[in-house]
């Protein structure tokens, strides 16, 4: 049960003075809760410096100021368009108050003759001084009604700032002493305050450095935030890993003889990977690992010899993978060496109907060896014989508590997931912080760089021109349409545009379109006229993940370059440069090119290692969208800059592991005090065993 000290943050905020039913449904919009602490962990984004108490003439331009007036005059709007304005004065001039859309009783409310204490900028206008809708303007005995610094929180519709910033200010009153959950050695290392003068200096700041990351009140709420997410990664590591599993042993020699049919020899990296895998699975306690590798780096191989190894020792492997294309994809891919060692493989999407589907359940309920899938392997009527590992491709789209679901299927059941957006280490530490992880560096022997160029879009019809030559020697190309917006509609308008001009320039017999509209048997037909060779030219839309391995595919040519990140320029690129023919990637933009823009094509075109691009691509945007993953799998921070506080993050994800390693239950008196911060950052529903415990 959640401790009682934490009930005042943990009530809805209608408990607050002045927050009735509609104020916190604007509220709760504007912070994502409708509880007091969702009020809290919600920081300004800007201050206003009130302090300068000049004169109204002396104050410089564009200034905000406060000051004591009299009102001298009042000048009525002429027409409907035209704004009221109240002349002001103290000793050194006269100003005008400019109020827009005013309420008629403007002379009555504010009568010449009484003082009043106006803040807002001072703007020159006409050699005039003016100060449009003050910001606050009240009467002198009032003064202190008016902060000296003020913050600024995001708004919505019918919601002021003054409403935000005392029910902000109330629900700091309800914020309890806690007992401190971090040591002195931490708290004197970073210069950090208490949690709760933290979350005081938050709310309360006086200068624009104070909101800054590197602040000392923000560093330590990030790194409570962040202490609570390792914690929990790795306590559900610990939970799950360290429960006991199943030891699977390649009792039929499966995986030599995958090895002996594979048509290429294993890479040292893939051989590494292997064995980090295979000690896994042959130990007694169960599986959680990453499979990180770049683009083409051969994964698929990896995970079919984990795959073959369970199937070896009597049990089923399943892998998923998030859209069908790349389902079948893989299918294609090992049923080859499966069936060839003997190996039966059932594929399962969404796609597949009433008798083939019941035949499909029946096979998998009977023993099938490898299932491959959608997210449709895991609907409630799928019934697995002896499930033994889950294989789960492109995980970034995956968080924790789907990951801990999985493993939940079939009893002891190993997972295994696979990444192919290389991603900074630090940011492996967010993402995956409950597994262990295993790179592959490189790709298969015998694969060149790809030559990637910058072209202008004016050079359009040149390009053209090189296609339509390199289809008539026999080559094949991508061509991937401009991102016009995130929208399935507009892109996909782009993306037939460009294949209806293809088709005219090239012929239509060489061309074909594939986008996500397409039902499933309309997608196989355009894929498959590609991979056979039967078309040379496949037009897409960005908004779809074509998982497609075409040797024979030589040119990628991506039309307005300039709008996609790093990673998902490299993804594109990966499609090509999967034989030993030389590939080609060409990226179209449209000059000028910006600062970044420029700096992030000539990455791309100086470097084809996946995670140095992403490492560079984390630099250019610094804490935004990291990677293009817009937030998909990242957990959604409060307090954190994941790329300023990622030295904060592996200082944590260090922390964390100590503790849990000394303490797994948080039964320790220093510890105690942990579960607290589970709780204020809920993180405690993820690690059910230790609330009931």
């Amino acid at each position: 049960m959640r401790p009682s000290v934490l009930n005042p943050l943990f009530a809805t905020q209608t408990t607050l003075p002045g927050v009735g039913p509609k104020v916190a449904e604007k509220l709760a919009h504007v912070v994502g809760g409708s509880r007091v602490k969702d009020l809290l962990f919600r920081p300004p984004h800007h201050v206003i410096d009130r302090s300068h108490r000049g004169q109204l003439m002396t104050t410089p331009p564009d200034t905000v100021g406060t000051f004591v007036v009299e009102v001298t005059d009042h000048l009525p709007p002429r027409g409907p368009r035209q704004p009221h304005k109240i002349i002001v004065q103290d000793d050194s001039g006269f100003a005008h108050l400019v109020f827009f859309h005013s309420a008629p009783n403007m002379a009555a409310r504010y009568p010449v003759g009484r003082r009043y204490v106006v803040s807002g900028k001072i703007e020159v206008f006409n050699h005039e001084r003016h100060i449009v809708h003050p910001d606050y303007l009240v009467p002198e005995a009032r003064a202190d009604e008016i902060p000296a610094h003020e913050a600024v929180y995001p708004l919505t519709q019918g919601l002021s700032g003054k409403v935000r910033r005392k029910a902000t200010l109330a629900a700091l009153g309800q914020v309890p002493q806690l007992p401190e959950w971090l040591d002195e050695t931490t708290l004197r290392r970073g210069h950090w305050p208490a949690w709760h003068e933290a979350l005081h200096s938050l709310h309360h700041p006086e200068h624009e450095r104070d909101l800054a990351p590197t602040a000392p009140h923000l560093a330590r709420l990030a790194y409570d935030e962040l202490l609570a997410h390792q914690l929990t990664m790795a306590l559900v590591r610990q939970h799950h890993t360290r429960a006991a599993g199943n030891s699977f042993k390649d009792k039929r020699e499966l995986v030599s003889q995958i090895t002996s049919v594979l048509p290429f020899a294993l890479t040292e990296s893939q051989k590494s990977a292997w064995l980090e895998i295979r000690g896994d699975l042959e130990d007694h306690h169960r599986m959680a690992r990453l499979l990180q590798g770049d683009v083409g780096a051969g994964k698929t191989v990896v995970a079919l010899l984990a795959m073959a190894q369970v199937a070896s020792s009597g049990a089923q492997a399943a892998l998923m993978a998030p859209t069908e294309v790349l389902a079948r994809q893989h299918a294609a891919t090992i049923t080859t060496w499966a069936e060839a060692v003997g190996l039966g493989v059932v594929i399962l999407t969404g796609r597949d109907k009433g008798k083939a589907r019941a035949a499909k359940l029946e096979q998998i309920k009977n023993g099938a060896d490898l299932v491959i899938g959608t997210h449709a392997l895991f609907q409630h009527d799928v019934e697995f014989s002896k499930l033994g590992l889950v294989v789960v491709d492109e995980q970034h789209r995956f968080g924790v508590s789907e990951r801990m679901a999985l493993m939940d299927k079939g009893g002891k059941v190993d997972l295994l997931v696979m990444s192919a957006t290389p991603i900074p280490r630090t940011l492996e530490l967010s993402l995956y912080g409950d597994l262990d992880v295993s790179r592959i560096s490189g790709k298969p022997p015998g694969r060149k760089p790809v030559d990637t160029r910058a072209v202008p879009n004016s050079r359009y019809d040149d390009l053209v021109a090189r296609l339509k030559s390199a289809i008539a020697d026999g080559a094949q190309a991508y061509w991937i349409c401009p991102l016009v917006e995130e929208s399935e509609h507009v892109d996909l308008a782009a993306a037939e545009d460009r294949y209806h001009d293809l088709q005219g320039k090239l012929g239509a017999e060489h061309v074909a379109l594939v986008h996500g509209r397409m039902t499933g048997p309309e997608k196989d037909a355009a894929l498959q006229s590609f991979q056979s060779g039967e078309k040379q030219v496949l037009v897409s839309t960005t908004v779809v993940e074509v998982g497609v391995d075409v040797p024979g595919a030589t040119l990628m040519v991506i039309e307005h370059a300039e709008r996609f990140g790093l990673a998902q320029l490299h993804q594109l690129r990966g499609r090509v440069g999967r034989s030993s023919a030389q590939a080609y990637c060409l990226l179209m933009y449209a000059p000028p090119l910006g600062q970044v823009a420029r700096a992030r094509l000539e990455i791309l075109r100086s470097s084809n290692d996946g995670f140095r691009i992403a490492e560079e691509d984390w630099q250019l945007r610094g804490g935004g969208d990291p990677l293009g993953l817009r937030q998909s799998g990242l957990p959604d921070y409060h307090f954190v800059d994941i790329y300023a506080h990622r030295d904060l993050m592996r200082m944590a994800a260090e922390h964390a592991r100590t503790i849990v390693n000394a303490d797994p239950h948080l039964r320790q008196s220093q510890h105690s005090a942990l579960q607290m911060l589970l709780y204020l950052f809920d993180h405690i529903h993820r690690t059910g065993w230790l609330a009931a415990g």
